[in-house]
């Protein structure tokens, strides 16, 4: 590749299965799955929350979040990414719309549903991984 940047962006385009890992109020880790959309010109996610979910009111406790993506099978893994970044949780109309799907259907009513919310997860440091490699390759915002 010619650079790190262009590396993540070939793992960070369309919607990507992740593990997104949040802190709880007693301080530990929680991880769990969520479908992340990146926006390939900053690294931003954007994931679909419920107002009142538990990881909606640990974001908002602490906004240090973890996401691993990248590896849909361990057959056909070559690469993946590890990102820090510090999330924030919007209920801003524009974003929402943006961000909408017809899969969160089974979720919320629409794009104005008042429990819908979206995390926008802003990435300060990202290790691109590849298979094979116990060296990562870095980049910070």
């Amino acid at each position: 590749m010619a650079n790190v940047e262009d590396s993540i962006r070939e793992i960070l385009t369309g919607p990507k299965l992740a593990g997104l890992a949040t802190v709880t109020q007693e301080g530990q880790p929680w991880v769990r799955y969520v479908m992340a959309l990146p926006n390939p010109k900053d690294f931003t996610l954007g994931v679909a929350a419920a107002v009142g979910s538990r990881k909606v009111a640990q974001i908002r406790g602490n906004p240090e979040v973890h996401v691993t993506c990248g590896v849909d099978s361990l057959e056909t893994a070559r690469h993946y990414v590890q990102i820090q970044a510090r999330a924030e949780v919007t209920q801003d109309d524009e974003l929402r719309r943006a961000y909408w799907s017809a899969m969160l259907g089974n979720y919320f009513k629409g794009p104005d549903d008042p429990q819908y919310a979206l995390i926008l997860i802003k990435p300060y440091r990202i290790e691109y991984m590849s298979m094979g490699s116990l060296e990562p390759e870095v980049w910070e915002a």
